[in-house]
């Protein structure tokens, strides 16, 4: 497998922003940040569907400039896919453009929910029983979509450890 980008994947506090920029940095890399927590810092929580699309299609954006530079491999910490999953958890329900969407990375890493829920003004779901859900719904979506994926966990280093490992078996 030829891994051009890789895409960190799964719920809130779960480590993605942390390890992302680690991992770019050990690849000799480019890592693209999460536009959406950028936004919901500046204009609340109080999302819309529009705004998830708007926040997707500004994600995916970046990725793609990143991976035009042609670093390799270009770490996400997010794509539409997630923003998606933040639809179903929010409205139950997505706007269609999310299924259209078909830019996937050519690896994800799902974040497991083994460390403990941070409140971080920007989050929303830190009830176990809503992480599960997050959980299930991000693992279902990798699934539904058919991309190659690899569940992390662990905390401290060797959540990271495990990224690098996960993305070194699969270059």
């Amino acid at each position: 497998m030829s891994v051009r980008t890789v895409c960190l994947h799964g719920p809130e506090s779960t480590g993605k922003s942390t390890v992302a920029p680690r991992l770019a940095q050990q690849f000799d890399s480019v890592s693209v940040a999460e536009f959406g927590r950028t936004y919901c810092e500046t204009y609340g929580i109080d999302l819309t569907m529009a705004d998830l699309v708007m926040i997707a299609r500004t994600q995916d954006a970046k990725a793609r400039t990143a991976r035009e530079s042609g670093a390799r491999p270009v770490i996400l910490d997010t794509d539409p896919l997630m923003s998606a999953v933040w639809a179903d958890m929010m409205f139950g329900r997505r706007d269609p453009w999310f299924d259209r969407w078909d830019a996937t990375a050519d690896l994800y890493l799902l974040f497991d929910i083994d460390l403990p829920w941070v409140e971080d003004g920007t989050r929303m779901f830190g009830t176990q029983r809503a992480r599960e859900r997050f959980f299930d719904l991000s693992r279902r979506e990798l699934e539904r979509r058919n991309v190659p994926w690899v569940l992390i966990q662990g905390e401290g280093s060797r959540r990271y450890l495990n990224a690098v490992a996960a993305i070194r078996a699969a270059m």
